[in-house]
C-alpha cells in the first residue's frame, strides 16, 4: 500500500511517476503536431481538443482519484491549480520565443475564441458557490452545464476556424499554421493514434499514482490540501503541459502551442464535472473552499490577461515578451507568495 511507504520512498515515486508523466507528454507532441497535418483539422483545434484532452488525463485521474477518497479541496485544487500553472507556463515559453512576442506570431482565431469559453466556464463554478446546494443524485446542475458548454464550445472552435468572420492581420511575425510539404513518419494514421492511446494509459496510471502519494503526504504530515493540490499535484501533472509548449514552439508550432495550453485548461474545467460526480457526500463546488476558489479566481484572471494579449497582438514587450506574459507571471508569483504566507 502507498500509504504504508516512508518518505523517501514516496518522494521517489511522486518522482517517477512525474518522470513518466513527462515523457508521454513531450512524445504526444510530435505526434499531436502529425495528426494535425494529416487530419487537416489545424494546430490549435488539434492542440485545444487532442493534446490538451491528453495531457490533461493524468491531472483528471489526480482530481477523481481525490474525490473519491472524499478529499473535495484536493480534488478541486488540483484542477483549478494546473489552469493557473499552465498558463504561467505559456509565458515561459514567450520567454524562449526571440522572434516576437508569441502571441502576436500565433495568431489564431480559434484559439481567442476557446479563451473566451475558459472564461465562461470557469465563472460557472463561483454561481454554484453562491447558490443553494442543489443536487441530484449528489451532482450539481453546473456540473452538467460545464460539460454541455464544452462540447458546443469545441464544436463552434472548429466552426470558427473553417468559417472565421474575424481574421487576424498577417505580419512579418506571424507564423501560418500550413501542413508540412512532407511527412517522414511512415507509420499510418492509425498507428499514430495508437501509440497516442498508449501513452495515454501510461499518464492516465502516474495519476493515480500521484494522488494516492499526495494525499498519503497530506494526512501525515498534516499539508493544507489546496495548497497540496494546487502547487504540488497540479504542478506535477502539469509538467506534460509545460514540456509539450515547449516542444511546439521549438519546431514552430506556434498555434499548437497555444491552443495546447487554452485547450488543455478548458478541459481542466471537468475535472470538476467529473470530481463532482465521483464526490458522493454532496456538492463538490459547496464541499471546496475559499482557498480553492482563490484558485480558481487566479485562473480566470490570468486568462482574462491571455485573452486580452491575443486580441491586442504586441509585437515587443518588456524583455521581448507581451505585457501579457510579464502580467501572467506577476500574477502567479504573488499568487503562490500569498498562499505560502498564509
Amino acid at each position: 500500500m502507498i500509504s504504508d511507504l516512508s518518505l523517501p520512498l514516496l518522494l521517489l515515486l511522486l518522482s517517477f511517476s512525474g518522470g513518466v508523466i513527462l515523457l508521454a507528454g513531450t512524445r504526444m507532441t510530435a505526434l499531436a503536431d502529425r495528426i494535425a497535418d494529416r487530419t487537416g483539422l489545424g494546430e490549435a483545434l488539434i492542440g485545444g481538443l487532442l493534446l490538451g484532452a491528453a495531457t490533461s488525463l493524468s491531472g483528471t485521474v489526480v482530481s477523481v482519484t481525490a474525490a473519491l477518497d472524499g478529499r473535495a479541496s484536493l480534488a478541486f485544487s488540483n484542477a483549478v491549480g494546473g489552469i493557473a500553472a499552465q498558463t504561467a507556463f505559456l509565458a515561459i515559453a514567450d520567454l524562449l520565443y526571440r522572434r516576437a512576442n508569441l502571441e502576436h506570431a500565433a495568431a489564431e482565431l480559434a484559439n481567442v475564441f476557446q479563451a473566451g469559453l475558459l472564461m465562461l466556464m470557469l465563472t460557472l463554478p463561483f454561481l454554484a458557490w453562491t447558490s443553494p446546494e442543489a443536487t441530484l443524485f449528489a451532482i450539481h446542475p453546473v456540473s452538467v452545464l460545464l460539460f454541455a458548454i464544452y462540447v458546443v464550445g469545441m464544436y463552434s472552435s472548429h466552426r470558427v476556424r473553417e468559417e472565421p468572420m474575424w481574421e487576424p492581420v498577417d505580419t512579418a511575425e506571424t507564423d501560418l499554421d500550413e501542413p508540412d510539404p512532407e511527412d517522414p513518419d511512415p507509420r499510418s494514421t492509425l498507428k499514430l493514434f495508437g501509440v497516442f492511446a498508449l501513452l495515454l494509459v501510461l499518464m492516465g496510471v502516474s495519476g493515480w499514482v500521484i494522488a494516492e502519494t499526495a494525499g498519503t503526504l497530506a494526512d501525515r504530515y498534516d499539508l493544507r490540501t489546496a495548497l497540496v493540490g494546487a502547487l504540488m499535484t497540479a504542478v506535477i501533472t502539469s509538467m506534460p503541459e509545460l514540456v509539450t509548449t515547449l516542444a511546439a514552439v521549438r519546431q514552430g508550432s506556434l498555434q499548437l502551442a497555444v491552443g495546447g495550453i487554452i485547450g488543455g485548461n478548458t478541459f481542466d474545467v471537468l475535472f470538476l464535472t467529473i470530481s463532482d460526480i465521483a464526490y458522493r457526500p454532496g456538492s463538490l463546488f459547496h464541499a471546496a473552499g475559499s482557498e480553492d476558489y482563490f484558485w480558481l479566481a487566479v485562473g480566470l484572471a490570468m486568462t482574462a490577461v491571455l485573452m486580452l494579449g491575443l486580441i491586442f497582438r504586441q509585437r515587443q514587450g518588456p524583455g521581448q515578451i507581451g505585457f501579457e506574459s510579464l502580467t501572467i507571471l506577476l500574477i502567479y508569483g504573488a499568487s503562490v507568495a500569498i498562499q505560502a504566507l498564509a
